[in-house]
């Protein structure tokens, strides 16, 4: 799921940057937006894979507590 949405940021990054240049001149401004829209997209396109691996880890977790319960009833 983070895959599409990193490809949907990335999307939307190319689209504002099309419309920062329909005017034929890209300023200086419109570069940092740019680069603010990238660097922003990649900060949140590492949110997602941090968010993955803890879900991850929470669910590797739950599954060798389930284990031991089970183990500790026989």
């Amino acid at each position: 799921m983070s895959d599409l949405k990193g490809k949907a940021r990335d999307l939307a990054a190319d689209v504002k940057e099309g419309a920062r240049k329909i005017d034929g001149d890209e300023s200086l401004g419109d570069k940092a937006a740019n680069v603010g829209d990238r660097i922003g997209n990649a900060v949140k396109d590492v949110g997602d894979a941090v968010h993955k691996e803890a879900d991850e880890l929470s669910r590797d977790a739950a599954y060798e507590a389930g284990r031991k319960d089970e183990m500790m009833r026989r």
